[in-house]
């Protein structure tokens, strides 16, 4: 009746010796971590002794992963930001523009000369001089308009088209603004993600707060404003036609055309068309490099759209200026000496090396499509984590220690099993947390300060149904054997309707949410294995040994 075959005990024994020695590094934390972030910085920069050193911190046939620290235990930096999704708009009607221009060439013996004029952002408003030309004027224009491929505005168009008198306005259809705003958000959202991600920072978190929000929360970084220097640059490079050169800020631009400053040379700006030739948008790579006479810069390539257009612009402009324009401000204006093909380049200026390594960053993450207005930022100290790491450890040691005493007082020797399993299944919820890189919070904590509570009802369950049948006359093998098939259903029902509710909460939860529902997953899985198998495994073996003509629980 109490048989486990061989190959089921060793493959119980290696479950748990893997546990463990996945858990193993999460006591020895700070020696693991600066051995691990010393082997990326070998990869990252090249080998060196120190490095070499610090990696030996860890012997490297042990594991080394280890359970991610969040926020609310290891300091960092929180953000909110806004998505400036108005600020699309403006971009959108000056890319229309060319469009609208070239279509109405054609037509000018009917709609005669036409001329933009100034209006609000996300509008162009043009001026014909035959207004009886209007109809025809509208017609071209309404071909230019796209339809919405989304599911909220299906079967609208991009743009209206109207007029009045001899004046056209082109503008963003209601239904375009909306699909507008969730894709600037959703893009802002990316490129969010990997500029943190280029820096390699640990587990943080990113997510949407609302229609136009972005949570952003990253353990380990020194300070928000740190993390604002990272994300808060929209990084938005294109190069531009120079239309011309002065001292004037305020001086007349025309309509299609802008004035902004140089980066370089402090009182001097320039006029360039509003249109660019090519955008950071075609930008496929981006390096730190230096230039012909060794200062820092940064090397550019674009894609095969980039490339083409680049080079066809270069071949048709030699000897005339042109604007590389980084975030409203002149890089340089280099004179095009020669057709330039292949689409590469590099981008010179007055950089220190951090700053060319933080441009190429920036570059290769890409252009954020909107600004950021950040509502909300805080920098959350060590010390405060320390302090929640701490009092999670009390609350875990003193809910531990009265598990195990109630489980001995209890039940004797196999209230003692009970124990050593428990110990185990702590042992395998840290193991496995290390094994899949989650990220352990306040609420995880919690999470596994009640798995330590629940570990034992199983156990509970089985010991109670052999006490039953030892007081129904079944001999200790035969109550044994019955109290842990009997208690299975019990064992499983409870478990399965808790684990679904923690499904739940890792689906439709977030953040702190999710920690608690993953602790609290796991600490189920772990608490069904150790309770049927690790303590049955262990009775059986003192069974096994002793042969007792009664038991006692």
């Amino acid at each position: 009746m109490l048989q486990i075959d061989l190959w089921k005990r060793v493959l119980i024994w290696l479950v748990c010796v893997t546990g463990l020695l996945l858990a193993l590094p999460n006591g020895f934390y700070t020696r693991v971590e600066q051995s691990n972030d010393a082997a990326a910085e070998i990869i990252a920069k090249g080998d060196s002794p120190e490095r070499q050193e610090v990696v030996a911190q860890w012997p490297s046939y042990l594991p080394s992963s280890l359970v991610n620290l969040g926020l609310d235990l290891r300091g960092g930096a929180h953000l909110l930001a806004e998505v400036k999704v108005a600020d699309v708009y403006a971009a959108r009607m000056d890319a229309l523009w060319p469009e609208v221009r070239d279509a109405l060439r054609p037509e000018r013996d009917t709609v005669g000369s036409f001329r933009r004029q100034q209006a609000p952002d996300g509008q162009i408003r043009l001026k014909i001089s035959k207004p009886d030309g209007m109809s025809r004027a509208l017609q071209i224009l309404r071909g230019l308009a796209n339809p919405i491929t989304t599911l909220t505005g299906a079967g609208a168009s991009d743009i209206t088209v109207s007029g009045s008198g001899d004046l056209i306005t082109v503008e963003l259809s209601e239904a375009e603004r909306l699909a507008s705003d969730d894709r600037t958000v959703r893009q802002s959202l990316e490129i969010v993600r990997r500029r943190i991600d280029e820096v390699g920072t640990r587990e943080p978190t990113i997510q949407r707060q609302g229609a136009d929000r972005i949570l952003i929360q990253v353990p380990g970084i020194g300070s928000a404003s740190e993390l604002k220097a990272i994300i808060g640059t929209t990084a938005q490079l294109t190069f531009n036609p120079v239309v011309g050169r002065g001292s004037d800020a305020d001086a007349s631009a025309g309509v299609g055309n802008k004035v902004i400053p140089s980066l370089d040379e402090p009182g001097t700006y320039y006029t360039v068309e509003a249109a660019p030739v090519v955008t950071g948008e075609q930008l496929v790579d981006a390096q730190p490099a230096f230039d012909q006479n060794g200062r820092p810069a940064v090397n550019f390539r674009f894609n095969t759209s980039g490339a083409r257009k680049f080079g066809d612009y270069t071949a048709e402009n030699i000897g005339s200026p042109f604007a590389i324009v980084l975030d409203d401000e002149v890089v340089s204006a280099p004179v095009i000496q020669s057709h330039i093909p292949g689409g590469s380049g590099i981008i010179t200026g007055n950089f220190t090396i951090e700053e060319s390594t933080h441009l190429a960053i920036l570059l290769r993450a890409g252009a954020l499509p909107a600004g950021l207005e950040f509502l909300e930022e805080r920098t959350i100290g060590p010390e405060l984590g320390q302090d929640s790491i701490d009092a999670g450890k009390v609350a875990t040691i003193v809910a531990f220690i009265g598990v195990l005493v109630f489980m001995a007082l209890s039940y004797g020797l196999f209230g003692i099993f009970a124990n050593v399993a428990l110990v185990l299944n702590v042992a395998l919820i840290f193991g496995f947390l290390s094994l899949i890189g989650a990220t352990l919070t306040l609420p995880g904590i919690a999470g596994i300060v009640l798995t330590v509570g629940m570990a034992v009802d199983a156990n509970v369950l089985i010991f109670e149904r052999i006490r039953e049948e030892l007081k129904a006359g079944r001999g200790p093998a035969r109550a044994i054997d019955e109290g842990y098939s009997k208690a299975l259903s019990a064992i499983l029902d409870a478990n399965v309707t808790t684990f679904i509710t923690a499904v739940i909460l890792f689906a439709m939860g977030s953040g702190p949410v999710r920690g608690f529902a993953i602790t609290l997953g796991l600490g189920i899985m772990t608490s069904v294995f150790t309770a049927i198998f690790v303590t049955r495994l262990m009775i059986v073996m003192w069974f096994e040994h002793r042969r007792p003509k009664q038991i006692e629980v």
